[in-house]
């Protein structure tokens, strides 16, 4: 049977204005970072992927090097898009990336207008799709002149192969000369996808207030810290987690001791806010307006389901702000 989705799936979502656009994002979109590859079940994948649109969740982000291995995110999505979302394509706002390395020789990395054109050809291709909704310069290019990358961005747009466009990893200063470039040349940035977190917090100390004064958005990734701000890592390293996965970027080294202690004096907080900890660290990246939505990864539905219940409280009193504050430093 032809996959249904839910006729309830926009009543508990918030849709948040992506700066000054006419865009609205769902304040929890889904990431395919890990767990669509080729290494992972593609009826696990099928299963998150519904939960989430039946969940409200209108934003599935990916990349050009998913998966692994690197495509294999991609073509997974455009089986079950064509499988089982083909009728939903005007509810979703699908996105791609490219700027880490795909494939050999002088044009398969960073941000060459040779390279983005022929990633993006690559992507559409993978997904089955005429075009993207959002398609991202991943990390800033020291060797390729900035102009170039988002000429490269506007000329993409213009042959009608994405809609908008974002910058992602890019710090303050850099963001703003890209910002600027891109509304000279009449297609504004949508959006910014910076790493951000509890952890790891270097978008406060100029970013945010950047993107804020440009009407750009703001989407985190690694909101979770890969894993580490969920009650997986309360007692030690899980035979089943990211930091234990060969293929993974989370590390053993990363799961001190230190952080452990972190971890659970966060973790006690979260409990007396009524949310598990993963709830509380989506929410407290939700309490600041200016971030539009936050981009969760997820190995199997419950997870999804789990961090989903963070919108029932995206409020903190100012002692649960202080006490956060004082774990943290």
């Amino acid at each position: 049977m032809s996959y249904l989705a839910s006729k309830t799936r926009y009543q508990n979502m918030q849709y948040r204005r992506c700066g000054n656009s006419g865009i609205k994002l769902s304040a929890i979109s889904l990431g395919l970072w890990h767990n669509f590859g080729h290494v992972d079940t593609l009826e696990n994948s099928r299963a998150i992927l519904k939960l989430a649109f039946d969940s409200g969740i209108t934003h599935f982000d990916l990349a050009n090097n998913y998966g692994p291995p690197p495509g294999s995110a991609e073509e997974n999505f455009g089986k079950i898009l064509r499988e089982d979302f083909a009728a939903y394509r005007d509810e979703l706002i699908i996105s791609s990336k490219a700027g880490y390395t795909m494939w050999d020789g002088p044009y398969g990395d960073w941000g060459s207008k040779k390279y983005l054109v022929a990633s993006l050809d690559q992507s559409l291709k993978r997904m089955g799709l005429e075009y993207v909704d959002i398609f991202y310069h991943h990390r800033p290019d020291p060797d390729t002149p900035l102009e170039e990358t988002m000429a490269a961005l506007d000329l993409i747009v213009r042959q009608g192969k994405a809609l908008y466009v974002g910058i992602s990893n890019y710090p303050a200063v850099e963001a703003a000369k890209a910002i600027d470039l891109l509304k000279k040349m009449g297609t504004p940035c949508l959006i910014h996808q910076p790493k951000y977190s509890m952890f790891v917090r270097w978008v406060e100390e100029a970013l945010l207030d950047t993107l804020e004064q440009e009407g750009v958005g703001c989407i985190p990734f690694s909101p979770l810290a890969q894993g580490l701000l969920t009650n997986k890592y309360l007692h030690g390293i899980p035979a089943d987690s990211r930091a234990a996965k060969p293929h993974g970027f989370l590390k053993e080294e990363d799961v001190s001791e230190t952080r452990i202690n972190q971890i659970r004096q966060l973790n006690d907080i979260a409990q007396q806010r009524n949310q598990s900890l993963a709830q509380m660290a989506l929410a407290w990246l939700l309490k600041d307006n200016r971030i539009t939505s936050v981009l969760i990864g997820a190995s199997k539905p419950e997870q999804l389901a789990d961090s989903l219940h963070c919108l029932e409280n995206i409020n903190f009193s100012e002692a649960e702000l202080n006490s956060i504050e004082q774990i943290l430093k």
